[in-house]
């Protein structure tokens, strides 16, 4: 009736997680007799009885609700093809992508064209794996100039942290404006030093982000780092 292993500990498939009928398998595991299974390699992650694991790599999968960083790769007649750090790509029809009123035929490159990135929510995903996007809504909007950087989907609750804390923290430390979306696409504007800085900083916690006392170490380095750049 117990936990056979840490909380955050690496395991791989097949590797026995908890004894007993107390814990309850949730993703990434299973339950063999009484005991709780790993069916993946990952981060063990236990909420209350919930057991799950976490994968430690992965493509990004679309999910309905998702916020995410998006990039114009094509112009359709019904609106703008989006590259989204997946297998599949998505498609931002021109309800809603604006709330002004399109005529047909109109020069769809006045709102998005080719290599703009934009911070959207995806609306729907059907079975045939077709991605609908909108920008409609608060904090959704086209992005400015500034710098990407793509990291595992799988660590971006790590990048964000509890409550926005971790990426609350790296914004504050370096002055920088910053959208993590939930598919892995990150974008950071500021001084050119000081986005360098962020940079490092998520690189760290991708890295390193099955290390217990995560945030006080982001916290040493960011500290470290605008010290020496002052």
């Amino acid at each position: 009736m117990a936990l056979l292993v840490k909380d955050k500990s690496v395991v791989v498939p097949g590797e026995e997680l908890a004894a007993g009928m107390d814990y309850l398998p949730t993703s990434g595991t299973y339950r063999d007799g009484d005991k709780i299974v790993a069916s993946r390699l990952g981060l063990v992650h236990v909420d209350g009885r919930l057991v799950r694991i976490i994968p430690l790599s992965g493509k990004y999968l679309p999910k309905r609700g998702d916020v995410i960083v998006a990039k114009v790769i094509d112009i359709t007649l019904n609106g703008w093809r989006c590259d989204i750090n997946s297998a599949y790509s998505a498609l931002l029809g021109m309800k809603e992508g604006t709330s002004e009123f399109i005529a047909r035929g109109a020069d769809l490159t006045r709102y998005y064209t080719f290599g703009d990135y934009i911070v959207a929510k995806i609306t729907n995903v059907t079975s045939q794996n077709i991605v609908d996007l909108t920008v409609r809504g608060p904090d959704l909007k086209k992005l400015g100039e500034g710098r990407i950087m793509r990291i595992d989907p799988n660590k971006v609750p790590r990048v964000i942290g509890k409550a926005g804390s971790m990426v609350s923290m790296i914004k504050l430390a370096t002055d920088c404006r910053i959208s993590v979306g939930q598919n892995g696409v990150i974008w950071i504007q500021g001084e050119p030093v000081k986005e360098r800085i962020a940079v490092q900083a998520i690189e760290k916690i991708e890295s390193e982000s099955h290390i217990s006392g995560l945030t006080e170490l982001v916290k040493q380095f960011l500290d470290e780092q605008v010290k020496v750049k002052k």
